[in-house]
């Protein structure tokens, strides 16, 4: 029986505690840390975690004897948490994003490797039925080599969202909706298309003129034959989200679409298609297995399997880190106002902790600052 423990018991805190709930053969939640320690007492009568301890520092989980825990902090506290973790011996879970900085990133790698504990980072939307279908789709080769994906990483929050203590600030954030909305579509961009070669980026806030970050960004990621566009949006009204991938012989998207087109001789498109190829990418669609545990619980279930198998876990830093690269080169681009090659060096400095909140632009002054706010995290 593994011993869980939670750091930060704000919103998503719930996802991670009802999702450990899942497997109650393999561990029990035996922690709660927040600097607001009536939070995490909130938490533990709500869902009735009576073994739980509750504590207001994270370095007083290092006595408890735990085998993991979820990092649930805001971004800009998630290197130091997990350092402190790992270092005292614990398994860590850490929530997106990894962290504002490259810099960071790899120092939670180094208490990686130091510890000999497991690292990895929340990436639930790959444990989702209709992402592994588009994986699986993708990587059967039906569609052909890929010529454009199109990501549509589309929210919408109102202004009251950036009164929240921690976000609005470059500082504190450590970004605005490219670093914490979109990370989820980035991830999976990069898990469906691989690490593009160049970023060129523009980014602005149009709507939040209570935050210093960007509420919106457009990137164009550079293969060797291929592009792809990422919106990254909290201005997007209905937040219709999407992924298209056009690949030589056919397109197919989240929803589930399958589109494939033929030419007649003069190169123009034929009516009706190539509808066995159609047939064949619904077919495997359909013939997906649908997954034991979904989203946090589909990952959640594969750490604490990784941790008592000894293997490393599906999802792990180097694809936390992998992410922030893509984010970090955004950023880059959109400020510099020029073409960003990957990988991003060590020299660099956007490499390093700190230098993002030195250059971007303060869009707007954060005029408010509140500790806690009344509603739902909808998702």
């Amino acid at each position: 029986m593994l011993r869980i423990g939670l750091i930060g018991t704000g919103g998503i805190a719930q996802s991670h505690i009802e999702a450990y709930l899942e497997f109650p053969d393999l561990c029990q939640i035996v922690a709660l840390s927040d600097i607001a320690p009536d939070k995490a007492a909130g938490l533990k009568q709500r869902y009735d975690l009576s073994e739980a301890v509750v504590v207001d520092d994270h370095r007083q989980l290092a006595d408890l004897g735990l085998d993991l825990v979820s990092v649930c902090t805001p971004p800009s506290t998630h290197a130091p948490v997990t350092i402190d973790c790992l270092d005292a011996g614990i398994n860590v879970l850490c929530e997106k994003p990894m962290a504002p900085s490259l810099e960071e990133c790899d120092a939670m790698l180094e208490a990686e490797a130091r510890s000999g504990r497991t690292l990895s980072i929340v990436a639930q939307n790959r444990f989702r039925d209709d992402m592994t279908t588009l994986k699986q789709a993708v990587d059967s080769g039906l569609i052909g080599p890929i010529s454009l994906m199109k990501v549509d990483s589309n929210w919408w929050r109102g202004r009251s969202y950036y009164d929240l203590w921690w976000r609005g600030t470059w500082a504190s954030e450590g970004g605005g909706c490219t670093l914490n909305h979109a990370v989820h579509h980035i991830d999976l961009a990069l898990w469906l298309m691989g690490r593009p070669g160049a970023v060129t980026a523009v980014m602005t806030n149009a709507q939040h003129d209570n935050s210093e970050v960007e509420d919106l960004s457009l990137a164009i990621w550079t293969y060797d034959r291929a592009l792809a566009e990422i919106t990254s949006s909290v201005v997007c009204h209905g937040e219709e989200q999407s992924i298209v991938i056009h690949g030589r012989d056919a397109r197919v998207s989240q929803p589930w679409r399958a589109v494939a087109d033929a030419a007649q001789p003069n190169g123009f498109r034929a009516d009706g298609g190539n509808p066995e190829l159609v047939a064949k990418l619904d077919a495997l669609a359909a013939a997906h297995q649908p997954l034991a545990h979904t989203g946090h619980a589909g990952q959640i279930g594969d750490v604490l399997a990784a941790i008592l198998d000894h293997r490393r876990p599906a999802i792990d830093g180097h694809d936390g880190r992998n992410t922030i690269e893509a984010i970090s080169a955004i950023y880059q681009s959109a400020i510099e106002h020029q073409t960003v090659p990957l990988p991003l060096d060590r020299d660099d400095p956007y490499y390093r902790a700190g230098h993002l909140t030195l250059v971007a632009p303060h869009f707007f002054d954060k005029e408010n600052s509140v500790t806690d706010q009344e509603g739902t995290i909808s998702l």
